[in-house]
């Protein structure tokens, strides 16, 4: 795919699909197939397997190669597949030469888990892997404020397959700096917390957000991106207000049951079992009863 032509692409809802486990532990196959033909048949245009709405962290590497193959056999052509890879360089280069293998048109690097990151460290780990694979397009996912705008625009000089930025701070000001400073139009920007950041992040220049919601109803991400792209702040903040309690249970407690909400809601609409891995936890009786009050009043359960 041309970089021109991804870059268009990203720059919409970016859906984030759970990882669903069978009653034995293992990738549930039928499920993931019905939870992506669901979403890509709901409207949904790119999905990020192995993110970590996905549970990136608590899969083996064999199974992140399996979630990116399901994926591709899933959506095929229908939708662009942004395959999650990280953990150490060797290991990233290898997930993301497979990923191109299995026809992927674009990686996300996850942000180093390292004690010790240097500027310049942080530079040298997404250029290696990015040389790796200069035909697929490259997506940074940005936890923090540690990195400056300095050197995500040094990367995108070494490195031109760099063409998006999933910047995941929960502060839109501190966004239109960044973004500003480290390139506005070299990067496709996109609200890395989901819907709750996307119209603050928006009318600071991101193009794109994130979605988990995507997961369980596509037609309310799709309708706020409708809404953002018409420059209807009204309508967006209307569907931001049906969004926010469904986001807000995954937000609580610094994200504890962020995965374990998701998969209440998919286990309720029949699509997969709730099961999430250590570290995350079941969601507790209050939760999913509030989970499903939610999904009663989006008119998906009776």
């Amino acid at each position: 795919m041309e970089f021109d032509e991804l870059r268009r692409r990203l720059a919409g809802v970016v859906a984030i699909p759970v990882t669903p486990f069978d009653e034995h532990d293992q990738l549930d196959k039928s499920a993931y197939f019905r939870i992506l033909t669901r979403m890509v048949d709901g409207g949904i245009e790119v999905v990020t397997p192995n993110g970590n709405t996905g549970e990136f962290y608590a899969l083996s590497a064999a199974e992140t190669r399996q979630a990116v193959e399901l994926t591709m056999t899933a959506v095929g052509d229908t939708a662009t597949v942004l395959a999650g890879v990280g953990h150490a360089v060797p290991d990233a280069i290898a997930a993301a030469r497979h990923a191109r293998q299995t026809g992927a048109h674009a990686i996300m690097i996850h942000q180093p888990v390292h004690p010790y990151v240097s500027a310049a460290g942080w530079v040298d780990y997404h250029r290696a892997i990015a040389d790796a694979v200069p035909e697929l397009g490259v997506v940074l996912y940005m936890r923090g404020t540690r990195i400056d705008a300095v050197h995500i625009g040094r990367l995108g000089e070494l490195a031109p397959n760099v063409i998006g930025v999933k910047y995941a701070v929960a502060d839109p000001a501190h966004f239109a700096s960044v973004a500003r400073d480290a390139g506005l139009d070299r990067f496709v920007w996109l609200a890395g917390l989901a819907e709750l950041s996307a119209p603050g992040y928006w009318v600071n220049g991101a193009t794109g957000f994130t979605s988990g919601l995507a997961n369980v109803h596509p037609a309310l991400p799709l309708a706020m991106l409708a809404a953002l792209r018409g420059q209807d702040y009204t309508e967006a903040i209307r569907v931001w207000q049906r969004v926010q309690p469904f986001e807000a249970l995954r937000a609580a407690d610094d994200s504890a049951d962020n995965v374990s909400v998701v998969k209440a809601a998919l286990a309720q609409l029949k699509l997969c079992r709730p099961d999430v891995r250590p570290p995350s936890r079941h969601l507790d009786d209050a939760g999913t009863a509030a989970v499903a009050r939610l999904l009663a009043d989006w008119g998906l359960t009776t």
